[in-house]
């Protein structure tokens, strides 16, 4: 039973590894790597449920009985562009973040932003303004 669905199997193995890439790691290049593995299982688990035993692609002729719906490996083709789409936006991302604060490690960008926002609230308060303005 277990051998014959070692594709889910797979499928599942690859998004475990993949989420648990996202939530351990702080390399936000790391968490993008995470994402794809996550969605590489999506795309073979996807595409795994489109198969069908003895099926045969949606072209009618004689001794076809058994046909393959293509429409998993459609919306999976068009779930791949939009996962370059989304890695590249990512990566931009990455790199603005990288030269704005020197770093990709999310707990050093938030320590800075948690830096730079307790200087503005000093600045404020030796200038006599309160919170309100």
């Amino acid at each position: 039973m277990i051998g014959s669905h070692y594709i889910y199997w797979l499928a599942f193995v690859m998004m475990v590894i993949g989420l648990y890439t996202v939530i351990s790691h702080g390399n936000l290049v790391k968490k993008l790597i995470g994402l794809n593995l996550f969605q590489i299982g999506v795309f073979m688990f996807y595409i795994s449920l489109g198969k069908v035993e003895g099926g045969r692609a949606p072209i009618i002729e004689e001794g076809a009985e058994t046909y393959t719906h293509p429409l998993p490996h459609v919306l999976i083709l068009t779930a791949i562009v939009v996962g370059v789409a989304t890695t590249s936006l990512g990566l931009a991302l990455a790199v603005r973040i990288y030269e704005a604060y020197g770093t990709i490690e999310e707990t050093e960008v938030i320590e800075r932003d948690k830096a730079d926002e307790r200087d503005v609230l000093d600045e404020r308060d030796r200038a006599g303004e309160g919170p309100a303005s």
